[in-house]
């Protein structure tokens, strides 16, 4: 049997392996849970793994599109309404989290002389939407390869961070166990990537047996966050436009790199679309089904929900899989210790805004 390094079939069935192994380990230890297990032996067997290239097709899909269709999943079950109502109460905790990444990692740019490109992605990605948020900056400001493998790592770095600890931060702060709301708003504002955020917010639920509580609130709050890519690119172009115009181009490469590239279809996390559309299928069930039907419908809600979750513990597989930690902490430097600042601020922030807010 002849598989090309472009099939996805080697890298599924590693990321489902260690996702199976991870799912029964949450299940024996939901302090735990099964999302940061398959971090970490994602992370474990990457290291003993010497060439990638068979698998590298599979895990990243595995980490991107596994992981966008647990959180569409995560809409049904959840009414429109409540979708709304949550995307409302968080908005003042996002703006304020994402101004203070931006602005700690522009003054950081200036105080420790990091690459602006560099500290723009860092920026970016830790307010907004980790991966995703750089992915869809860096052709706007024109940052090459190895700019943009920096700040995916730094963010991933911190991802895994914010997985692991933030459950155990959670009790330490005081957040209701009870219910996943203060938790779940923490989770979608102060984690970088959408990975992570669902990852925290799985455990918080396994841990005090909350069902899926958390996990919607906070996957809810993130992906109001993550519309934010929009505005803030659009910002870039427009600025970077009118840099071109004050620069002086001088050769060919400064007229190619003065071209700003923008591509709403790109940039658009259009997976949010499909989350909407199954909650308004929902909402519209709940609405017109009638009490014997929407009994049917409910334990169908049920199996999508636990569906996700396996999803989720998946695509943390893959992205435990996909992380160098030995050659970020031996090339981050000083973008390394930016997205910590970057993290620490909003994290603190964060819970400025809960206590203020009286959600915490």
């Amino acid at each position: 049997m002849n598989i090309s390094k472009d099939s996805k079939l080697y890298g599924i069935i590693l990321s489902l392996l260690i996702a199976v192994s991870s799912w029964f380990l949450g299940k024996l230890l939901p302090v735990v849970g099964g999302p940061v297990f398959a971090i970490i032996i994602g992370m474990v067997a990457a290291v003993f793994i010497k060439s990638k290239d068979s698998f590298s097709a599979g895990i990243k899909f595995c980490s991107k599109k596994v992981l966008q269709w647990a959180v569409i999943l995560l809409g049904f079950g959840l009414d429109l309404g409540v979708v709304a109502k949550t995307g409302v109460q968080s908005l003042p905790i996002i703006l304020s989290t994402i101004t203070v990444s931006l602005v700690v990692s522009f003054i950081l740019c200036k105080v420790m002389k990091i690459p602006s490109k560099i500290s723009t992605l860092i920026g970016v990605g830790s307010s907004i939407c980790g991966g995703s948020a750089i992915a869809a900056t860096a052709p706007v400001i024109s940052a090459d390869d190895e700019e943009v493998a920096q700040s995916v790592s730094v963010i991933f770095f911190f991802n895994v961070l914010a997985a692991v600890i933030f459950p155990y931060f959670g009790q330490l702060a005081g957040f209701s166990t009870v219910s996943g709301e203060a938790f779940g708003i923490f989770a979608g504002t102060a984690v970088n990537d959408t990975s992570s955020v669902t990852a925290a917010a799985s455990t918080w639920d396994a841990m005090y047996n909350l069902g899926s509580q958390t996990l919607d609130k906070a996957v809810t709050v993130k992906l109001t966050r993550t519309i934010a890519i929009i505005p803030i690119t659009l910002v870039l172009a427009l600025y970077e436009v009118v840099k071109s115009k004050k620069a002086p181009q001088n050769n060919q490469m400064e007229g190619e790199n003065s071209k700003i590239k923008f591509d709403l279809k790109k940039i658009f996390p259009f997976f949010i679309l499909w989350f909407v559309l199954a909650s308004v299928v929902t909402t519209l069930c709940h609405e017109f089904l009638p009490d014997n039907l929407m009994v049917y419908a409910n334990a169908s809600f049920t199996f999508l929900k636990t569906l996700s979750k396996f999803f989720i513990v998946l695509a943390m597989a893959a992205i435990g899989l996909n992380t160098d930690i030995i050659k970020l902490v031996k090339t981050g430097g000083k973008p390394l210790l930016m997205g910590a600042c970057c993290w620490i601020s909003i994290t603190a922030v964060s819970l400025l805004m809960q206590h203020i807010l009286k959600i915490w």
